[in-house]
C-alpha cells in the first residue's frame, strides 16, 4: 500500500501513475478539496478539519509493507517506528538513521522563529520541475521494487 500525505503533496498525480503500472493500492488522505481518482486502485480518504488528522490516520495505519509519501517529518518519523518506508515528494527516502538529525534541524528551526530568530525569506521554494517528479517518481519506483524482493 502507498500513503500520500495528500493535502500538500505536489507528486500525487506520479505516485498514481507508479501505483497503476506497479499494481499497487494507494490511499490519499486528506482534509478534503481532492476530487476521487477514477482509478480502482487509488482511495482518496476524507479526514475532516482537526489537526493533524491526515498523519494520525496514516501513522495509526501504515506498517512494514507500505510506503508512505510526506515531506511532514513528524509523520515521516512515526511510520518509519511502525516500520513503513518514508519517500519525501523530492525522491529523498527517510529512513531510521536519516531522520533524528532532519527532526532536530527541524526543532531547532521551530524554536529559532519562536524566539524571534526567523529570517525573513523571499518566499516559498522553487516549484516542482519535471526533473524533481521523475525524481520522485524513480524512488517510489526503487522502493517498491526492494519491498517486493523481501
Amino acid at each position: 500500500m502507498i500513503w500520500v500525505d495528500g493535502d500538500a503533496c505536489p507528486v500525487r498525480s506520479e505516485a498514481e501513475t507508479v501505483a497503476t503500472r506497479r499494481k499497487t493500492a494507494m490511499k490519499i488522505v486528506c482534509n478534503g478539496g481532492i476530487r476521487p481518482s477514477a482509478n480502482p486502485l487509488v482511495e482518496v480518504v476524507y479526514v475532516g478539519d482537526a489537526l493533524d488528522a491526515a498523519d494520525d490516520l496514516i501513522a495509526e495505519q501504515a506498517g512494514a509493507g507500505d510506503v508512505v509519501v510526506t515531506d511532514d517529518l513528524p509523520l515521516a518519523d512515526r511510520a518509519l517506528g511502525a516500520g513503513a518506508r518514508v519517500v519525501k515528494p523530492n525522491g529523498e527516502e527517510l529512513t531510521t538513521r536519516n531522520i533524528a538529525p532532519k527532526l532536530a534541524a527541524r526543532n531547532a528551526a521551530d524554536i529559532a522563529r519562536g524566539g524571534g530568530l526567523a529570517m525573513l525569506s523571499g518566499g516559498g521554494g522553487q516549484p516542482f520541475s519535471k526533473a524533481d517528479r521523475a525524481r520522485f517518481a524513480q524512488a517510489l519506483d526503487r522502493v517498491l521494487t526492494a519491498l517486493e524482493r523481501q
